[in-house]
């Protein structure tokens, strides 16, 4: 795709493919889930054209980067030390961060934990999130929007991938990444995706049958596992003496990111749309965990997957926000 190029490197211990394009000031992406580095591929050509070196993996557990078998190996100092590792082999000091969904919250993770490696950051659609010393992510969760909020369907290895597997991939990630319901975002059992809708969906313009079909066969050659790991090892107890994000975050209780940033999401999307977090957003106390917090830009009429359905509008965010540095 229009000259990027792809590589395989090791980083802490693990083999992690990498798509770039460019010479310059590296410019580190982070895609979410059910996502994968072809979520940037936009973002990759106009990062590179513009002067800078854009760098986008497969995030460990995704596509063809190395898939560790236990979900214990998915907590936020595994993905940070990975990009870290990452980043000295690219042979940069810093990098400017781009994270979006579950991208973002490695993003923040990447930020408290080692902002001496970060020049600013430019979080799409997950604000950061305070750490609770009192309650757990996902205890916390179920307690506020029930059993079917889509974090806690997740967390019990093997039953969404069946669901997934009985529905069809293609079918499953249509819906995930067109989905424009405002939040919380639930899977009922009875039809956790919608896909048994009568209604079809179209693809819009900015997600070809291409561009779908890519996402589907990664995920059929791959699986779903790798990408759900992120959300088992949010706070579960297990066997191997806890090693899971909530514990596992506890010095940075109270810790304020202190990096540059701009954050960027769209007014339908699913996160923004949770109780709560436009509250947040829109309030002092962003602000206040967040004192580098630069820019807020809301777009309206955009959902969830902003960085590909509004792909010109935020390569110019990010673009305009870099160049200060």
């Amino acid at each position: 795709m229009e000259g990027i190029e792809h590589r395989m490197v090791t980083v802490n211990g693990i083999k992690m493919h990498v798509a770039e394009k460019g010479e310059g000031p590296v410019v580190l992406f982070l895609h979410g889930f059910p996502e994968l580095w072809y979520t940037w591929r936009h973002q990759i050509i106009a990062m590179a054209a513009n002067g800078y070196h854009a760098v986008a993996p497969d995030l460990r557990g995704f596509s063809d980067s190395e898939t560790p078998p236990s979900f214990t190996s998915y907590t936020s100092l595994h993905v940070v030390g990975d990009l870290i590792a990452l980043i000295d082999y690219l042979g940069a000091d810093k990098v400017f961060l781009v994270g979006h969904d579950w991208g973002a919250q490695i993003g923040w993770y990447m930020c408290l934990f080692r902002p001496d490696r970060v020049t600013a950051y430019v979080s799409l659609t997950v604000p950061f999130r305070p750490r609770d010393p009192k309650i757990r992510p996902i205890e916390g969760m179920r307690a506020f929007f029930g059993d079917d909020y889509y974090m806690c369907r997740f967390q019990k290895p093997g039953e969404i991938e069946g669901e997934i597997a009985h529905l069809g991939s293609k079918e499953v990630l249509k819906r995930i990444l067109l989905d424009r319901k405002p939040g919380p975002p639930c899977l009922p059992k009875e039809n956790p995706f919608g896909v048994k809708d009568i209604s079809p969906i179209p693809l819009p313009s900015w997600f070809s049958e291409e561009d779908l079909n890519y996402y589907a066969r990664k995920y059929d050659e791959k699986g779903f596992t790798g990408g759900l790991n992120y959300y088992r090892a949010l706070d579960l107890y297990v066997s191997c003496g806890d090693k899971v994000n909530w514990e596992l975050t506890a010095p940075w209780t109270g810790e304020q990111v202190r990096v540059p940033v701009k954050f960027v999401v769209g007014d339908l999307d699913m996160v923004y749309t949770t109780p709560g977090v436009k509250e947040y957003v829109d309030s002092g106390a962003f602000k206040k965990d967040v004192p580098c917090l630069e820019d807020i830009v809301i777009i309206k009429g955009a959902g969830h997957f902003i960085n590909q359905e509004k792909a010109e509008e935020i390569n110019n965010y990010i673009l305009d926000f870099i160049r200060k540095f």
